[in-house]
This record gives C-alpha cells, structure tokens and sequence, in this order.
C-alpha cells in the first residue's frame, strides 16, 4: 500500500527565510519539500532553480521534490542532480519522447515524476511511461501560479491510474486544503502537494496530520 506522502510546497513559503521555513515544515511533520522550477517559457513565470536548490541542499535533509515546469527537460536533469535534487519530476507536454527523459533522470541518480496538465488525458501517461516512472503528478490547476482554485474534475485521473497501478505514487498538485484533500484521497493520490494550506496554517503539524491520515485510511481500499 503506498504510504501517505506530504509535501509542502516551498512556492508559498517566505523567501526571505527560505532555510527556516523548510525547517519548520519538516519540523511540523513535512516528508518531502516541493520545489517549483519555472523557466519562463513552459510556464509564464520564473521561480528559483538549481542555484537555489544547491543552497538550500545543506540546510535540510528533506527529500527534495522538484516540479520542473521547464520547456526542455532534459537539458536540467545533471543541473538538478548535482544541486541535490531526488526526485525530477517534468511535464510529459514538453517532450516528445518522454521515456528518454525518464532513463535520462535515473542514469543521474533521481527518481522519475511525469506530471500532467489539466486538459491532458490521463492516457498520455499509461503503458511505458507510467511503468517506468517513480511517480505521476496531476495537477489540479494549470502550472505556473500558487493559489489557484481546486479543479476536483482532474482527480479522475488519479482514480484511473490507481486502479491499474496499485503501487505506483501518485501526487496531486494544486489547491489542496482541508475542504479539498478528501475528493484526492479518495481517488487514490497518496503525495500530497500543499503550499498556503501549509503555509499559511496556524498549526501545519495539524493540517500534515489531517492530511496523512485521510490519505492512508483511503488507501486502505486498494489493498489486494
């Protein structure tokens, strides 16, 4: 049964305090840190890269997750690798031949995400891809801006993939909260993406807690 992965998501933390804002999510209970990478192309906006993620490697042992919202994805895979990245995690819309990408990110020693838009189908992501890959990211708003509202309509996807793939992690990324994280939960997501509802949160060690223990009483049901 994969277990319940949360991962707050650094986009929504104070910048000017980067290290101590990492501290206090892993302190509060965080498994991973979710590290937005725009280039200003995939995605119309620009964020940090592997400069900043070399930075901060030395300051936290937390698994780094890394969301690459980049037009060329592999061209940043060593980039990533040798600033501490663990997991490369790109858009499958922004390759051709995404299993290339995907040997590529293992060879540099990281594990493989696939992420998938909105408006792509779940089937862009089946077969080889999903095989191959460590994990599969759906978004549940469009990439590129924090804040965004919960699209509760993407998370089918999620269902879809769980079904075929009881073992594989799948993350979901985009508006989850305490009033949302129960429709992801139940459709078999297991990484949990969470940026102002951790954040932003009087006690994020609640809302962590909340959240892992919504996710693991729904992955009950996928056990054979």
């Amino acid at each position: 049964m994969p277990k319940a992965i949360i991962a707050p998501s650094v986009l929504a933390c104070d910048f000017a305090n980067l290290q101590a804002e990492a501290t206090r999510m892993v302190k509060n209970g965080a498994d991973w840190l979710h590290l937005d990478v725009m280039d200003g192309h995939f995605v119309p906006n620009i964020t940090m890269g592997a400069p900043i993620i070399k930075c901060l490697r030395p300051c936290t042992e937390a698994f780094f997750d890394c969301h690459m919202m980049v037009a060329d994805p592999a061209r940043w895979v060593e980039d990533i690798a040798q600033a501490g990245g663990n997991m490369y995690t790109f858009h499958i819309e922004a390759t051709k031949d995404p299993v290339s990408v995907i040997h590529l990110i293992h060879k540099h020693g990281m594990k493989a995400g696939v992420a998938l838009k909105p408006g792509t189908p779940v089937e862009a992501a089946l077969g080889d891809v999903a095989e191959l890959a460590d994990m599969i990211l759906i978004m549940t708003v469009e990439p590129g801006f924090g804040g965004q509202k919960y699209k509760e309509e993407c998370v089918a996807k999620a269902l879809t993939l769980r079904q075929r793939y009881p073992h594989l992690d799948i993350e979901v990324d985009g508006g989850l909260a305490l009033d949302t994280i129960d429709s992801s939960a139940q459709a078999g997501a297991n990484v949990i993406v969470a940026g102002t509802s951790l954040f932003g949160a009087p006690n994020p060690h609640e809302v962590i807690t909340t959240f892992r223990n919504k996710v693991n009483e729904a992955q009950k049901q996928w056990i054979q």
